[in-house]
């Protein structure tokens, strides 16, 4: 549970971090790398300690940023991956647009897109993933085939309607 201002608890799973067994597993991969990262940074360390006074020694001071960027780093990419919930395509109900579905839309009665509806970590929209929480996301959630609905951008009113889910 986390606390929010004035006493009061908020469940961590009221907003999971929803994410693909693939998406999953590139953060893994990347957590990694940045481990790694660890060493060569330590190098970097002991080589500015070498010349001398650190409180004027720029290599010195770029290296302990480069060490602080990189620790948060694994911090933020292990929390993620501690707090993520597994989008499991076998679980979820059919012809219900939900987090992992594939869904094909018409807008607007003109061009046809196609989306996967992820979680926030995933999203990409030049990749056709849209996040669950994006405007889009949140109003196709839990739609059939053939619902439509609209959503408002900064410039006009966008009408969907969903052709295929899967």
């Amino acid at each position: 549970m986390i606390r929010l201002f004035g006493g009061e608890f908020l469940n961590k799973k009221m907003n999971p971090r929803y994410i693909s067994l693939e998406g999953l597993e590139q953060l893994k991969t990347e957590v990694e790398n940045y481990k790694m990262k660890r060493q060569e940074i330590a190098k970097r360390l002991e080589e500015a300690k070498s010349l001398g006074d650190l409180s004027e020694n720029t290599e010195y001071m770029q290296a302990r940023e480069a060490q602080s960027f990189n620790e948060g780093k694994i911090q933020d990419l292990e929390n993620i991956i501690k707090e993520a919930v597994v989008i499991d395509k076998s679980t979820t109900q059919k012809g219900i647009v939900q987090v992992g579905s594939t869904v094909k839309f018409i807008v607007n009665g003109e061009r046809e897109v196609v989306y996967m509806i992820v979680g926030s970590e995933e999203s990409n929209p030049l990749e056709g993933k849209v996040s669950n929480s994006s405007p889009i996301g949140q109003a196709c959630l839990g739609k059939k085939k053939g619902e439509s609905f609209e959503v408002q951008t900064p410039q006009k009113r966008v009408k969907y309607k969903i052709v295929d889910i899967s």
